[in-house]
């Protein structure tokens, strides 16, 4: 197992991307807030097919976190991480400080239009500022070719790429499949504060999604579908649903039953929330 490079600034981040660009290497990378799983390391996997070099970012990014949610208890297991990036043959862990990405007197936000509106944001008004803020300082830091995003946070995913188109970042954004555990669970760093109990629940979600987004593709009602779908959800034993919706694929817009759609929903087990997604069946 070769260990991947660890570097904390943005000057040696530079440095090494800058060598291998001197060398004809294409550069991909991997924005993570670490706790990696899974389905971090296809994306990496991803990355390695699309680009000679990987770089994978780790930051707990403080700025699409609400003073109420789960900032300090998000899991920290930067040793960990390395470890597995050099298991993923991954050739750089980009790893720095908040006063790093952050330093004294920042004062800059970025906030995208379009697919961010509802969904996440009703429930997480200042996520995806602090998304796109991030994620576009990752991407002007590394200025990778390609950067790979799962599926899971679908939502995140359609802002990312407007965010691109909007400020004509010279970067591919490419979307890679959510990665389920043997039960269909979709993997998370938040699966680890389930119980074994609440873990049984969880593995519901997706088939509780899939079966809905059947229902639709086979012309039943949106309204009927969705309620249906959340009273499942809380009969599986989720203790609340935040949202259950079909939107469209590209824009997330309201679904119409003859474009490609996407059902997204979001509930609670405990303290912790799940979000999820499947894609509709085209009729």
């Amino acid at each position: 197992m070769s260990r991947p490079l660890v570097v904390d600034s943005v000057a040696a981040l530079r440095a090494q991307i800058r060598d291998w660009r001197h060398d004809g290497l294409r550069v991909a990378m991997v924005p993570t807030m670490g706790a990696l799983h899974d389905g971090h390391i296809s994306l990496v996997k991803i990355a390695l097919d699309r680009a000679e070099r990987c770089v994978v970012s780790i930051f707990v990014n403080p700025t699409q976190f609400a003073p109420t949610e789960d900032l300090d208890k998000y899991p920290r297991q930067l040793a960990r991480d390395v470890d597995r990036l050099g298991m993923a043959r991954a050739d750089l862990a980009f790893t720095p400080t908040v006063g790093e990405m952050y330093p004294s007197g920042f004062a800059t936000r970025i906030s995208v239009g379009g697919p961010s509106a509802g969904l996440e944001a009703d429930f997480r008004p200042t996520f995806f500022d602090g998304v796109a803020t991030v994620v576009a300082k990752l991407l002007l830091q590394a200025t990778p070719d390609c950067a790979i995003f799962g599926e899971k946070d679908y939502q995140q995913l359609c802002v990312v790429r407007q965010l691109c188109r909007d400020l004509d970042l010279p970067v591919e954004i490419i979307g890679a499949p959510t990665i389920r555990d043997a039960h269909g669970l979709a993997m998370s760093s938040r699966n680890a504060y389930l119980d074994e109990t609440e873990l049984r629940i969880a593995r519901q979600f997706n088939v509780i999604l899939r079966d809905t987004a059947a229902a639709l593709a086979a012309g039943a009602g949106q309204s009927h579908a969705t309620e249906e779908a959340s009273r499942a959800l809380i009969a599986a034993g989720f203790q609340k649903v935040d949202y259950v919706e079909a939107r469209e694929s590209l824009t997330l817009a309201p679904w119409h039953r003859n474009g490609e759609g996407r059902l997204l929903a979001a509930a609670w087990l405990g303290k912790t929330r799940l979000i999820d997604n499947v894609e509709i069946p085209s009729t």
